[in-house]
């Protein structure tokens, strides 16, 4: 009873320091600041049951992409197959997802099985991944879980109060078992890490590390959720290793920019009519024209679902490149070549009329300039070659489609031939490029992907356009033995390069500092790693770098969780 007295004293001094506003010498904390340790838990119980109805006016797209892993006596556990999912949450209904990939089996949404056809198989559940965003929606409260204070801890810019939670009573199945991170303005659960309570023969719950954004005001949503299993044995002589990261973005698609634009055509003066002094089209020009709205059609559709970023930073990072390529080249087509970022982890580039468009994912992994320039230059290549897209774009109507029909319905993949003669093109224009006595940095990157394309099939399928260009006579320039050079890095694990506001979508490039030497098992190329953010309250003006980083079972009591796994 005097240790307790003693913490819950400590909770106190804790709790009056953290309610001090800077810019006011007086120590009292606001009239509606929480004063005790009991008032702090019901401020944070109060805000998650806030949070549950919240989260129901949003649909967010949600990626899920998982990596199996296997032993290797060399680098510790390396892929050995992988899952991806892509879906939009709907949590108006629950814990539901509307799949936008390609993961029907049987009417259900599943990632797959481990194992073969003949022996007892686990399936993996994305509604069990999207779960891991939610403490318990069904009692998250005092009658269910006894929370202990820990200590004060800083997550980025923003200071926490740390409490472990413990379900109460026997009947715990599905509780989540763990500790919380609370930031200590107004009481809002910013991170989460644990596991569900109750393992069992039918079932498994996964550990996982969840955490959330300050995308507005008092508006903490989930963004990132990493999860992670080593050595589970869920049948006999059987055993499931894997790591996972889940994502969430498109909160707010397109809002704040389409109300933006809406307000100033009402307030700009009316156009004047120009049409004495305009000239008619030529057949080649209105061919142009007609093709670059097929181009404009299909990139405004899929940054309106999500897909693709709205222009930013990373765009002109991709543009100066694309610059470099040009001016050495003498290359000079109209209209202009753009470049845009898919949003996905998977690795694909395609072209969209003059738009290049890169995956998220392939800039994560990239190691440097030189080897995002042969990507440019191969994709600058098609836009040479005059390789053209469907037209048939141009047409409003082959845009209204709903969005779990988007990959089914939007494609960009180029045939053999035009790959080919693109690859050839490239070499020609790298060679001219400043990047030319660099490109054996870009054949190792290749010859690495190349080593492990068996084992993440999924994440190297391209969902819009091709995978990754195989340029052959690159892979030649690379070093015959990579352990010349013990520090190269033939390429980054996934969230090496980019972040993302989940709310507008917005990405920017990752600013991390220098790791120094760097171990073998340390490189991890292609592989998942955990999300450690930099959080930072919205409004901040300060920009800090981010680490690089399910059907329930019918059994399922109140309270439980659905299930990221099932046999």
């Amino acid at each position: 009873m005097i240790m307790r007295k003693l913490s819950n004293e400590i909770l106190v001094l804790a709790l009056c320091a953290c309610t001090v506003v800077p810019a006011i010498a007086a120590a009292a904390p606001a009239a509606d600041q929480p004063r005790t340790p009991d008032q702090v838990i019901d401020r944070v119980i109060s805000n998650e049951q806030r949070l549950y109805t919240q989260i129901r006016n949003y649909s967010p797209l949600v990626e899920t992409y998982i990596q199996n892993l296997k032993a290797d006596k060399d680098l510790g556990q390396v892929p050995a197959g992988d899952k991806y999912f892509l879906g939009r949450a709907n949590f108006a209904k629950g814990v539901s997802l509307v799949p936008l990939s390609e993961t029907q089996s049987k009417g259900k949404k599943v990632f797959g099985s481990i194992g073969n056809f003949f022996s007892f198989a686990m399936q993996f559940l994305p509604d069990g991944f999207l779960q891991m965003i939610f403490i318990d929606t069904n009692g998250f409260d005092k009658q269910n879980y006894k929370f202990d204070y820990v200590r004060r801890e800083f997550l980025g810019e923003v200071r926490c109060l740390v409490f472990d939670v413990t379900p109460i009573g026997k009947n715990n199945r599905g509780r989540f078992l763990g500790r919380i991170w609370v930031e200590d303005q107004d009481f809002h659960i910013v991170r989460f890490n644990g596991a569900y309570n109750g393992n069992g023969h039918s079932s498994w719950y996964f550990h996982f590390d969840s955490w959330r954004t300050n995308v507005q005001p008092g508006l903490w949503l989930p963004t990132f959720v990493y999860s992670e299993e080593k050595d589970l044995h869920y049948a006999i002589s059987k055993k499931l290793a894997f790591k996972a990261q889940t994502r969430l973005w498109g909160y707010n698609l397109g809002g704040a920019s389409q109300e933006q634009e809406l307000s100033k055509i009402l307030v700009e003066t009316p156009m004047q009519d120009d049409t004495k002094t305009a000239n008619d089209l030529s057949p080649i020009q209105a061919q142009r024209s007609w093709d670059h709205q097929a181009e404009d059609n299909v990139i405004d559709r899929l940054e309106r679902i999500g897909l693709i970023a709205p222009k930013g930073e990373v765009d002109k990072v991709l543009e100066t490149v694309i610059n470099n390529l040009e001016v050495t080249n003498n290359i000079d087509v109209e209209p202009e070549v753009r470049c845009r970022i898919l949003m996905t982890s998977t690795l694909e580039s395609f072209t969209v009329g003059h738009t290049i468009i890169l995956s998220r994912g392939l800039v994560d992994v990239l190691p440097d300039e030189a080897s995002l320039a042969t990507i440019l230059a191969h994709e600058l290549s098609h836009v040479v070659l005059g390789h053209r897209m469907d037209s048939q774009y141009a047409f409003f109507d082959q845009l209204m489609v709903e969005d779990k029909d988007t990959f089914r319905h939007f494609g960009f993949a180029r045939t053999n031939d035009e790959e080919h003669q693109a690859n050839e093109k490239a070499i020609q224009i790298l060679n001219n490029s400043p990047y030319k006595n660099q490109l054996g940095n870009a054949g190792l990157f290749l010859q690495a992907l190349d080593a492990r394309q068996k084992e993440i099939p999924n994440l190297i399928s391209g969902h819009l356009g091709n995978r990754v260009p195989q340029i052959s006579d690159l892979k030649s320039t690379a070093p015959l033995d990579p352990k010349q050079n013990p520090q190269r890095i033939a390429a980054l694990p996934l969230g090496g390069r980019v972040k993302i506001d989940p709310w507008n979508d917005q990405l920017s490039l990752i600013k991390s500092k220098p790791v120094g030497t760097v171990a073998e098992r340390e490189k991890m190329p292609f592989e998942v790693t955990p999300f450690m953010p930099y959080l930072t309250r919205f409004g901040s003006d300060t920009v800090k770098p981010v680490a690089a980083s399910a059907v329930a079972p019918s059994d399922v009591k109140p309270g439980d969780a659905p299930d990221p796994a099932k046999p």
